[in-house]
């Protein structure tokens, strides 16, 4: 089997790793906080100790860190990928990022007769542990044909959606529909509150009808049970939003609903709260995170 390289071991990079492990895969990881790759290690994982000493090790790297500073320093630092990748490497970068920079990456690997793939995820963190997670990737098909097996032993959607950056273009796509879908839940929810409704009902019913979504059905209950855990960060989705908005600039279009969840969710952030998931929204509203008492 292929000696996996895995760069970025959070909330949704652990999850995989596990997966990857579980089906035997040999795994070495590095992630920035080591003691967070323990438990991975105790799992059978191999700790090493900088991005490019795990290309060494490795055929096949995946990245999935912060943002795109940290997907730079990942790739084009000191003791970056690029200082060990040869030929032989397959490199993809499941991070969300900018569609420039998965593309500024596929041709440095190009250079080098490097494949390169961005294969940015969706589905949480909730996806990441169950193995269900939606990949959209971008690069060549003979580099695609390669990683997919692996792919699918944490995914249950992945396909091929161009060229090098239209996975991050996808994701963008998806960050868009996700800003809708956020603040529709959460303001559903102040509304049923302010109506005095039960809003454990409301969610039970509205999700078997047309309203239904991934976000009322994942984050309404948690915000019912003041579980405000990370899924996914409020930070990482104000990062995902500006790179969408700036995307769409250069598109030549404009996104007036995706620019106001932007706002919101930046003062979120500036309230204190970049740490939390992103169903914490709903404490623009409930600044405890807790309904208000009538």
């Amino acid at each position: 089997m292929k000696k996996i390289g895995f760069i970025g071991t959070g909330v949704m990079g652990s999850s995989i790793v596990k997966h990857l492990l579980k089906a035997g895969y040999p795994v070495n990881i590095y992630n920035r906080t080591k003691s967070k790759t323990d438990e991975l290690v105790s799992l059978g994982a191999a700790w090493v100790e900088n991005p490019a000493a795990v290309t060494e090790k490795s055929d096949i790297v995946f990245t999935i860190v912060g943002y795109p500073k940290d997907v730079e320093e990942t790739y084009f630092g000191e003791k970056g990928i690029f200082q060990a990748a040869t030929a032989d490497h397959i490199l993809v970068d499941m991070t969300t990022s900018t569609p420039s920079l998965a593309l500024k990456i596929y041709e440095a690997g190009k250079e080098k007769g490097i494949s390169v793939l961005d294969a940015p995820v969706s589905g949480g963190d909730l996806g990441a542990q169950k193995g269900t997670l939606t990949i959209m990737v971008g690069g060549d098909e003979a580099a695609y044909a390669k990683a997919e097996p692996i792919f699918e032993v944490f995914s249950s959607k992945v396909n091929l959606q161009g060229s090098a950056g239209k996975g991050q273009h996808t994701k963008m796509a998806n960050q868009i529909m996700i800003a809708g879908t956020m603040t529709g839940m959460t303001e559903l929810l102040v509304y049923a509150d302010a109506a005095e409704l039960n809003l454990d009902k409301v969610l039970d019913t509205v999700g078997g009808g047309s309203a239904n979504n991934w976000s009322l059905t994942n984050y309404g209950p948690r915000i019912l049970r003041e579980d405000f855990s990370p899924g996914f960060f409020v930070k990482h989705f104000v990062k995902d939003l500006k790179i969408a908005l700036d995307e769409a600039k250069k598109l030549g279009i404009e996104l007036p609903s995706t620019a106001l969840a932007e706002q919101l969710y930046e003062k979120l952030e500036k309230n204190g709260h970049g740490e939390d998931g992103t169903q914490a929204f709903i404490k623009l509203w409930w600044p405890e995170g807790k309904r208000p008492i009538k």
